[in-house]
C-alpha cells in the first residue's frame, strides 16, 4: 500500500467526486450503442481466421505426424477462442500441441512455447512455468524467452525477476517491451507511465489490428482504474471500430454506463448482447454487477448464481477465483467455498494479491486470527489492486484498528470504478 494523501485533502476529494457524480452527462452515447447493437456485422477477420483454420486442418495427417500443420490449426483455435469465448478451442489447441510435443520429445521450443501460452491463457500458471523450463532447454531464441519467461514470472508474483526482464528487454523498444512495461508500472503504482507505455505499445502495432486493439483496450482498462472514465469510453469505441468483435471493449462500455453514468438500462443492454455473442461467463458476471446496483436482491442472487454455475465447471479450471470469491462472500453468503477456492488458487500462484483473497475469505468464514495471520505474513506491505484495499481494510476494521482500516479504505477508493457497485457503496460510507 502506498503512502496516502492527508486525511483533510482526501475528505476534500472525496466530496468533490461524489458532487461530480450527481452533475454530469452521460458518457456512453446510447445512439452508438444501438446502432452497434441493431446493425451488428462481425469484421472480416472472423471468416479469415475460419478459413485458415480449415485450409490447416484439411492439411494434417494423422498417419503423418508433424509440426507445422498441427501449430497454424492450433493457433487458429486459440485466435477463434479469442473472438467467441468458447473454452473448448483452447482445450483443443493445447492437447494438439501437447502431442506435437511429445512427438518431438519435447526438443523443439515451437510446441513447447505455444504451450506456456495456452497455459496462461487457462490460468495454469505452474504449468506454464513447467513448459517455459523445457522450452529454454530445448533452445528457446533470446526474445521469446525474456518476453516469456516475464509473463510466467510476473503471473507467480516473481516480481524482482519480471523487473529484470523488462530492463533486459529494454534495447528492443518494441511493442512486446513496452507492452510489459506497462505492466510494470501499474504494479509499481506509477499510473501515468503505465497508461503511457501501453498508448506506446499500440502505436507500434500498426500493423497488427489485433495487437492494436489489445493494447488500447489495456489502455482503456487502466484509464478506469485511474478513475479517467472519458478517456476509457474514447479507447473502448475506437477498439470497437477497429474490431466490431471485441467483446472485452463493449463490456468495458456497459462498465461505464453503469458506473459512471448510473444508466443500468444501457449497461444491461451492452452486457446481454455480449452474452448472447460470447459464450465466457464474463458478461454474466457485469449483470449480476449490474442487478446489485439497482437493489434488485432477486435478480442479483439470480445472476450470482448463474454464473457460479458457469464459472465452476471443470474446462475452466482457476480462470474465476477471484469472482467466485467475491460472489461467495458476498450476496451468496457461502464462504466456506470462498475459502476452499483461495486455498486452490495459492497452490497455482502464492502471490500477495492471491494471499488477499485467503485472507478475505477467512474473515467471511470468522476466523479472524487466521485471517490476520497470514495478512502479517503474506501481505503486509506488497501492492495490492483496489478490491484487495478494500477487503484488507475490512480485515483492519474487524480487528479494532481503526486508523489502518481507513488507510486501506483511501487507497481502495483511488481505484473506486473497479469495485462492484455494493462495495463502492460501502466504501463510501467506510469513508465518510
Amino acid at each position: 500500500m502506498k503512502t496516502s494523501i492527508s486525511s483533510l485533502c482526501f475528505s476534500s476529494l472525496l466530496f468533490f467526486m461524489i458532487s461530480c457524480k450527481n452533475d454530469r452527462g452521460r458518457t456512453v452515447d446510447k445512439f452508438f450503442a444501438d446502432s452497434l447493437i441493431a446493425h451488428y456485422t462481425l469484421p472480416p477477420s472472423i471468416k479469415a481466421n475460419e478459413d485458415e483454420m480449415q485450409f490447416w486442418k484439411g492439411r494434417i495427417d494423422p498417419k503423418l505426424p508433424g509440426m507445422v500443420n498441427e501449430s497454424r490449426y492450433a493457433s487458429a483455435l486459440v485466435t477463434r477462442f479469442q473472438q467467441f469465448g468458447d473454452i473448448q478451442d483452447v482445450k483443443m489447441a493445447d492437447s494438439i500441441m501437447r502431442k506435437v510435443s511429445a512427438e518431438f520429445n519435447d526438443k523443439e521450443p515451437g510446441p513447447l512455447l505455444a504451450l506456456v501460452k495456452y497455459s496462461i491463457l487457462q490460468h495454469r500458471f505452474t504449468e506454464a512455468n513447467a513448459f517455459l523450463e523445457k522450452a529454454r532447454a530445448a533452445g528457446l531464441k533470446k526474445y521469446e524467452s525474456l518476453t516469456t519467461s516475464f509473463d510466467v514470472d510476473f503471473e507467480l508474483g516473481r516480481y524482482a525477476n519480471a523487473a529484470l526482464g523488462v530492463k533486459q528487454l529494454q534495447p528492443e523498444a518494441d511493442y512486446g517491451y513496452y507492452f510489459r512495461k506497462s505492466k510494470m508500472e501499474h504494479l509499481n503504482g506509477k499510473m501515468d507511465s503505465s497508461i503511457q507505455a501501453m498508448l506506446k505499445a499500440a502505436d507500434l502495432a500498426e500493423s497488427s489490428a489485433y495487437l492494436k486493439g489489445v493494447a488500447l483496450s489495456n489502455a482503456a482498462d487502466l484509464y478506469i482504474h485511474a478513475g479517467e472514465l472519458k478517456k476509457a469510453k474514447d479507447l473502448y469505441v475506437q477498439c470497437i471500430k477497429i474490431n466490431s468483435a471485441d467483446y472485452h471493449s463493449i463490456l468495458g462500455l456497459g462498465w461505464i454506463a453503469l458506473v459512471y453514468d448510473k444508466n443500468d438500462s444501457l449497461a444491461a443492454q451492452l452486457f446481454q448482447f455480449v452474452h448472447s455473442k460470447n459464450k465466457l461467463p464474463d458478461a454474466v458476471f457485469k449483470l449480476y454487477q449490474m442487478a446489485e446496483s439497482t437493489g434488485d436482491s432477486v435478480l442479483t442472487a439470480t445472476y450470482a448464481k448463474a454464473f457460479a454455475a458457469q464459472a465452476t465447471d471443470t474446462v475452466y479450471g482457476n480462470m474465476y477465483n477471484k469472482y467466485l470469491i467475491e460472489i461467495y462472500t458476498g450476496i451468496l453468503h457461502e464462504p466456506a467455498k470462498a475459502e476452499a477456492i483461495a486455498k486452490k488458487e495459492l497452490l497455482n500462484r502464492n502471490t500477495p494479491q492471491t494471499n488477499a483473497w485467503l485472507v478475505w475469505s477467512l474473515l467471511s468464514s470468522k476466523k479472524e486470527i487466521e485471517a490476520y495471520n497470514v495478512f502479517q505474513a503474506n501481505v503486509s506491505g506488497k501492492p495490492l489492486e483496489g478490491l484487495e484495499l478494500y477487503w484488507m481494510g475490512k480485515l483492519m476494521q474487524s480487528g479494532g484498528k481503526g486508523y489502518n482500516a481507513q488507510e486501506f479504505f483511501k487507497e481502495a477508493y483511488k481505484n473506486y470504478y473497479d469495485l462492484s457497485p455494493a462495495i463502492q457503496m460501502d466504501l463510501g460510507k467506510s469513508l465518510l
